[in-house]
């Protein structure tokens, strides 16, 4: 959906008109851009659905926005810009952007813009959807006295009917002031004191849940089907397709040994995981129901706050967090947060401290608000959405795997693998997955 009759012109974008010296591949690139306007929902701003589209708009654009969005005062303007796009995450464009203000204020400079589309990139793009509720929960955070840290926010807004959304807020700057260094998925092995990181991000999954549930963010809704909250939509498996995935598992753990821990390929455990994968097609429905039955334990959460979507700092010596990337971010299961932050985390962090964490986020989340929880309930609610989740798309790891390395290697640390986020983020999270079915009762879940 576009409209092309409301542009920014020429004049107000910023930019100069076209000059005799264009040519007609330039002159089509602009109309082409310029095309890519849509109205916003919720501030009713024409918003640009790309990087060429932001940069037509220009300055003119930008003051506008911030203006609507409240965090520009209307005798003060965008004077200047500088956009670098890059790609990045699972969908959409995102960039970096460099304004300056006519007047002195307190708006940060630089920026970061996230697009929720990507037309170079048709797979990418079927996850526009994603950020109807980021921006929502954007719009959101600018609340005075928002309970956890996020980036702030300068413009946010979404047109439903293209899937179009721009989110304009501050650029974190890790490394600086206080700030940690980023923490790059699945290499928690080079990060100090992971474990106090990961308490870190529960304390602030908690807090905003707690708040939540108390009622302090109740002006916006929320409400979303857990089943729609995914990175992609994937036809039902039957139980012989998951059988013969358990199956390549196995081929894979005999050519790649070195690869997965020994609890996780050993023949009695890949039996009963090859008998139970079958019980799931049945029972994913009443899973789906276990996790929502019980609402003390449903509230506002990050879905994928890896320490990835994170940054750190020392607060009176303790460590704090805030959390960025809110695609998905809705009403969900505690469980499928919890999952969505130790998913990328090293197996032993699974093995030696999860249920100190399950109970440091159940104090946390009575702290801020929240009904006090039971850790066996919580306990019992991650496994069965680990088991949906995994068998939906884990259990494809080996065969992307095999594909990716012909020979065997020596361990996860190969190359191959630690220098692809894709790759090494795949093994840890089947491995986190396997190990997890390993050690507790799943067909006891799904019974």
């Amino acid at each position: 959906w576009v409209n092309p009759t409301k542009r920014p012109s020429a004049s107000s974008s910023g930019r100069a008109p076209a000059g005799p010296l264009d040519d007609d591949a330039g002159r089509i690139t602009r109309m082409h851009a310029l095309a890519k306007w849509v109205p916003g929902d919720h501030l009713g701003l024409d918003i640009p659905a790309d990087a060429d589209a932001l940069r037509d708009g220009g300055t003119a654009f930008l003051t506008e926005a911030f203006r609507r969005a409240g965090a520009l005062g209307a005798d003060n303007a965008v004077v200047n810009l500088e956009l670098a796009e890059f790609r990045g995450g699972s969908t959409g464009r995102k960039a970096q952007l460099t304004v300056s203000y006519g007047k002195p204020c307190d708006l940060p400079g630089e920026l970061f813009v996230k697009f929720s589309r990507d037309f170079d990139d048709p797979g990418r793009d079927l996850g526009r959807s994603q950020m109807a509720l980021e921006v929502r929960f954007a719009l959101l955070t600018r609340t005075p006295g928002f309970p956890i840290a996020v980036p702030r926010c300068l413009f946010a807004d979404f047109h439903d009917g293209s899937g179009t959304g721009l989110l304009v807020t501050d650029r974190i700057q890790y490394g600086c002031n206080g700030i940690e260094p980023k923490y790059h998925k699945c290499t928690d092995h080079s990060m100090p004191d992971p474990l106090g990181h990961y308490r870190a991000v529960f304390t602030a999954l908690a807090c905003l849940a707690g708040t939540h549930k108390a009622g302090d963010l109740s002006d916006r809704d929320f409400s979303v089907d857990m089943r729609q909250l995914s990175v992609g939509e994937r036809a039902p498996h039957t139980p012989e397709q998951l059988q013969r995935r358990v199956d390549q598992l196995t081929e894979f753990a005999t050519r790649q040994p070195e690869l997965l821990p020994a609890n996780t390929v050993a023949p009695e455990f890949l039996s009963r995981l090859r008998a139970d994968v079958a019980l799931i097609p049945g029972r994913v429905d009443r899973l789906w129901e276990l996790l929502g039955a019980d609402r003390d334990y449903v509230a506002l959460c990050h879905w994928n706050a890896n320490v990835d979507n994170a940054w750190f700092w020392r607060d009176r010596d303790e460590l704090a967090c805030g959390l960025l990337d809110w695609g998905c971010v809705g009403e969900m299961n505690l469980a499928m947060a919890i999952w969505g932050c130790l998913c990328s985390a090293e197996t032993d962090m699974w093995n030696n401290h999860l249920d100190s964490l399950l109970e440091h986020f159940i104090v946390e989340y009575a702290a801020a608000g929240g009904p006090r929880l039971d850790a066996n309930t919580l306990r019992t609610h991650l496994i069965g959405y680990v088991a949906i989740m995994g068998t939906a798309w884990l259990l494809d790891v080996p065969r992307f795997l095999q594909q990716l390395l012909p020979d065997p290697v020596t361990d996860r640390f190969d190359a191959r693998i630690a220098d692809s986020e894709q790759a090494r983020s795949r093994l840890l999270m089947m491995t986190n997955f396997l190990n997890l079915w390993e050690r507790f009762d799943v067909r006891g879940v799904l019974a």
